[in-house]
């Protein structure tokens, strides 16, 4: 699996700029922006997020001309590193692939929910993303049915629902979190 079979990956390559310094403020800036909708939401101050990055707002500006476009950089990035995840842990054992990138979804989930708002379903970055994120999960999902170590009475999408349902849900902490899908998963896992 190659970056470069995935729609998102050609997203992600086409509006990252190509100069070290340039790069380097783009990427700090969606660090900062990944940072603050985790933290305050959709509403985030884009002041803020150029301060995080250490950058000023016209880089900000330069580099993300509306909020907008922010919002879609951030999302095909983090669906881009979601999706090279599914490259690096294909060598893993089926169900131990799947479930590493299980758990990297549900961080993605968090961004996602703050960036959602401010994208549609019917956005061309969204409509890329989602498509990424299937031909990425739907293989290891696949190849853990095929070694009979997870149900074959459900598919990918039953899978990243009931996934997206436990993160959309506040916890306690990480640990509840974590304990929670593991039960969830459980109920996924085919038992010998």
């Amino acid at each position: 699996m190659t970056a470069q079979s995935f729609p998102v990956s050609e997203i992600v390559a086409s509006r990252r700029p190509h100069r070290k310094d340039a790069a380097r403020n783009y990427d700090a800036l969606l660090t900062a922006a990944r940072e603050a909708f985790t933290e305050q939401g959709a509403d985030a101050s884009l002041e803020d997020i150029a301060r995080r990055a250490g950058v000023g707002i016209g880089t900000l500006y330069r580099n993300f001309p509306t909020r907008r476009h922010l919002f879609e950089s951030l999302y095909a990035d983090e669906v881009d590193a979601l999706c090279q995840v599914a490259g690096e842990v294909a060598g893993l054992e089926p169900w131990e692939a799947l479930t590493t990138w299980l758990d990297r979804f549900a961080g993605y989930m968090v961004t996602k929910r703050a960036v959602r708002e401010a994208l549609n379903d019917e956005s061309e970055i969204f409509a890329a993303c989602r498509d990424s994120m299937y031909a990425a999960g739907t293989p290891l999902f696949e190849r853990a049915q095929r070694a009979g170590e997870a149900r074959t009475d459900m598919d990918f999408v039953d899978l990243l629902r009931m996934v997206a349902g436990i993160t959309a849900t506040t916890f306690e902490n990480d640990a509840q979190r974590d304990r929670v899908m593991s039960i969830a998963l459980d109920g996924v896992r085919v038992t010998h």
